[in-house]
């Protein structure tokens, strides 16, 4: 029994609870105008020379100012704490280890591009956003790695607003050509963190995504620092179809399921979406089972 079947033998108890409402995929892309009506294509002006490609390491003052004092009341990760005197620091460091373990080709499952790292969830409400944060921040303190967190739930874009900073420009910017990456990431002041916002909406959000621009910007992010995790806060994979096609990009998929909210059949079929090729591990959110009474806690699986 692999551990993704252990893992979703513990959610077994959820299957009792009512099924949510899916809400219908609102990023399907409507029927294409005609062509001379457009300005663009998500496959045009894409321009990121490999001379260009953003580093993290650089001395200058952070674009972004995350209060690191306000981290704590959002349930987000003090980078600079110590994890020894936090249990939730704690967790997400069992969560990152096999995770780097893969980035780092130190465990047997090969894939391409390793570091390039997706969190979602089957449905809305998991804490896919919350776990994204606080796998970054984690991450962020290791010594030799850097962290690039990009907001691709454009429909839905969050990682800023719950950081506490704001952008004028991001992801479908770049993949539409109207800026460069560099210009839309942001340099913040924890050490080895940087952002890429979600940008502007856009009607064709999951084409852009899809499209020969997206893969070569995660060719450029994967391969220019391959010691460097990027990781991708995505949309759900049962609500919107930007997820799935995203997913075909990653080289691990991390998907949070919150306990006894999300029925084990929603989790299958979900899971299901996925390429089997790609390493996919599942983070139990909110889980109460291990510590016992109220406490707040995660619980994990990983496998291919």
């Amino acid at each position: 029994m692999s551990i993704i079947e252990k893992a979703m033998e513990k959610l077994g108890g959820a299957e009792k609870v009512d099924t949510p409402e899916l809400i219908e995929d609102t990023a399907a892309a409507p029927e294409p105008a005609p062509r001379e009506s457009r300005r663009s294509t998500p496959d045009q002006d894409y321009a990121q020379p490999a001379a260009e490609a953003p580093g993290f390491n650089d001395t200058r003052d952070p674009d972004a100012q995350i209060r690191i004092d306000a981290l704590y009341a959002h349930g987000i990760l003090d980078p600079s704490a110590d994890p020894k005197d936090n249990y939730m620091a704690e967790e997400f460091r069992r969560i990152k280890r096999p995770v780097l373990a893969h980035v780092m080709g130190e465990s047997a499952s090969q894939v391409e591009h390793p570091n390039l790292v997706m969190v979602t969830s089957s449905v809305a409400g998991e804490g896919k956003t919350f776990t994204a944060i606080n796998l970054a921040m984690s991450i962020a303190m290791e010594m030799d790695k850097t962290v690039l967190l990009v907001d691709a739930d454009i429909a839905k874009p969050e990682v800023t607003s719950r950081l506490g900073v704001s952008a004028r420009q991001g992801l479908t910017d770049v993949l539409l050509g109207e800026c460069r990456v560099q210009d839309a990431l942001l340099r913040t002041n924890v050490p080895s963190l940087s952002l890429l916002p979600a940008g502007k909406r856009h009607t064709h959000s999951t084409e852009l995504l899809g499209s020969s621009n997206m893969r070569r910007l995660a060719d450029e992010l994967s391969l220019r620092y391959p010691d460097r995790v990027i990781i991708f806060d995505s949309p759900p994979l049962m609500l919107t179809s930007e997820a799935r096609v995203l997913a075909g990009l990653m080289g691990q998929i991390l998907v949070v399921v919150e306990e006894s909210r999300t029925p084990q059949r929603i989790v299958t079929e979900a899971l299901g979406m996925l390429n089997d090729s790609e390493i996919v591990g599942l983070v139990l959110n909110k889980s109460h089972r291990t510590f016992g009474g109220d406490y707040y806690g995660y619980g994990y699986g990983y496998g291919q």
